[in-house]
């Protein structure tokens, strides 16, 4: 209930004052973001191992439904790159109708994890595991269109055993179908990017390709018929549906799920800086998981929040949700309206366009600051999740890549400091501390890092080696952010084994949150709450006195 109050909110205010500019500025950036959304709908289509028309009706149900459920006004939704890597292996493995029963799990997983506020979760994944992820999608999409690219057929269901197949097999390339597919690359590549930005260099290319072999014979693969209808043949049958079927689908809808999550809350990020605009994470999962709810009904492939079209839309003047229902539309009319010559345009093409497009999905900047600025356990992030990404299932490679941060993590924590100096005379008269003289007899130990159980023995060996010749040792612990249970544990041994051999325990300078997890650990009353000081200064003096 709280869900549909927010978002009936959010629609009040983001169509606050809307008029007649506001609306031609949602129009022209709804055909701008069509007109870069139309090759990309038919290539990832071709390239999920579904059907042009599929990816056309996806991106005309992600952007109606999705857009206008989303926790943002300017989050365009459809077949994106990062899912056609996903769903090329279902397709050879569970057929069409798998990715279908799949991708209506999918969804139902993404409203429950939107219900339960899971979108947060986004930001527990590291910027260079993120990276990492991307490019080794990239590098998926690219092998895979080599096929196409080349005009053959290779043995394999995943790109790395289609081309390792070249090898073995061989392969008889052809010609004509690699100078389209080198054309259309070229001419994206030359492509002025003023120009790019009010007509993208994908569409031009495939325009010009469309009217090239409507007056020249190809003896190549196209994409061949696209239906006039949104309700294709190939579909979800919901009477179909049962819990065997259902049960062995679990875990590829999990991957969709987890990928669609991914993508889409990424988007939401990356989109909210451009237009100053908070995404709400949760109500976006909830929109993601209904489109991928009603799409395969229809016969379409999982759709996500897509960044390429998103930061078109931002760019082009997107004023609210009405730009993606528009570019909605405009795909609608385009299936109408030029089905017949885009059934004509050469698959090669196609694998033009998403070569450049895998090549652009890079994060070139970050990548280069992670290696440029020589970031160890960066480029380890980053590299592991790439190969892991292009090797293993894409969940798998955020999984392995989060593992990986958090062994760093640990590695890098786990090294805690402790600086022991002695008491001396000079020292303390500096701080206005006035002693008759020095005494080797109190120490303190400055104590620098997490106390967990990764640094216990750690802790422990260099403190049990001060109790020969220590009378009084001081624990400064302002640069201890947090203590675990180990911590707690650690420090009890370590007060009650130096309170045994004589030696009088301070605390000092303990941060709040530190206090309290000792004192609930019972090491304030072991030290004793008289001996616990706001700065070691004071805890000196007092054990001057004490001695």
């Amino acid at each position: 209930m709280n869900l549909i109050t927010n978002f009936t909110g959010s629609l009040k205010n983001e169509f606050k004052g809307y008029n007649k500019s506001s609306f031609v500025k949602d129009l022209m950036s709804g055909i701008t973001v069509a007109a870069v959304a139309l090759p990309l709908a038919l290539a990832f289509g071709v390239s999920s191992g579904a059907t042009a028309a599929a990816g056309l009706v996806t991106a005309i149900l992600g952007g109606l439904v999705m857009s206008f459920f989303s926790g943002a006004s300017f989050q365009i939704s459809g077949p994106t790159g990062a899912m056609t890597a996903v769903l090329v292996t279902l397709a050879a493995k569970y057929g069409m109708q798998g990715i279908l029963l799949a991708t209506f799990i999918a969804g139902v997983f993404l409203v429950v994890a939107g219900l339960f506020k899971l979108g947060r979760v986004i930001y527990l994944i590291p910027s260079s595991v993120m990276t990492g992820f991307t490019s080794g999608i990239a590098v998926i999409i690219a092998l895979g269109q080599l096929d196409n690219f080349f005009g053959v057929k290779s043995e394999g269901s995943i790109a790395v055993e289609k081309v390792a197949s070249y090898f073995t097999n061989g392969f008889e390339p052809n010609l004509q179908a690699v100078i389209i597919g080198v054309a259309v690359i070229v001419f994206m590549l030359i492509w002025p990017k003023k120009f790019n930005e009010k007509v993208p260099s994908s569409l031009v290319a495939i325009v010009l390709v469309a009217i090239t072999v409507q007056f020249v014979h190809l003896d190549v693969d196209v994409i061949g018929d696209i239906p006039r209808t949104l309700l294709l043949e190939d579909r979800l049958s919901i009477g179909a549906l049962n819990y065997q079927v259902a049960r062995g689908m679990l875990g590829p809808a999990f991957t969709i799920a987890a990928l669609c999550m991914v993508e889409s809350l990424l988007c939401g990020a990356a989109g909210g800086k451009m237009k100053d605009e908070e995404l709400d994470a949760d109500r976006e999962l909830v929109a993601q998981g209904i489109g991928n709810m009603i799409i395969p009904i229809f016969g379409g492939v999982p759709a996500t929040a897509a960044i390429a079209r998103t930061s078109v839309a931002i760019k082009s003047g997107c004023v609210t949700r009405l730009t993606g229902i528009i570019h909605a539309v405009i795909l609608l009319l385009s299936m109408f309206v030029l089905g017949p010559v885009m059934s004509d345009i050469p698959l090669s093409a196609l694998a033009g366009v998403l070569i450049v497009t895998a090549w652009r999905m890079n994060d070139f900047a970050n990548i280069k600051y992670i290696f440029g600025h020589k970031f160890k356990s960066g480029i380890i992030k980053f590299t592991v999740t790439l190969v892991a990404t292009v090797c293993l299932d894409l969940t798998e490679a955020i999984i392995i890549g989060v593992i990986i941060s958090a062994i760093l993590l640990l590695y890098n924590i786990s090294d805690i400091e402790i600086n022991i100096r002695t008491a001396d005379k000079t020292r303390l008269e500096k701080v206005g501390i006035r002693v008759d003289e020095s005494s080797d007899e109190i120490k303190v130990a400055y104590l620098t890092g997490i106390i967990f159980f990764a640094v216990v023995d750690k802790l422990q060996k260099e403190l049990r080696a001060q109790e020969k010749a220590t009378k009084v040792l001081i624990l400064s612990m302002r640069g201890v952010p947090s203590i675990d249970l180990s911590g707690v544990q650690a420090m009890t041994e370590l007060i009650k084994f130096m309170q045994e051999h004589g030696t009088i325990i301070y605390l000092t300078s303990a941060q709040p949150a530190v206090i309290s997890k000792l004192e609930r650990g019972g090491v304030i009353d072991l030290i004793g709450r008289e001996n616990i000081y706001k700065s070691a200064e004071n805890a000196i003096e007092e054990a001057y006195e004490e001695l």
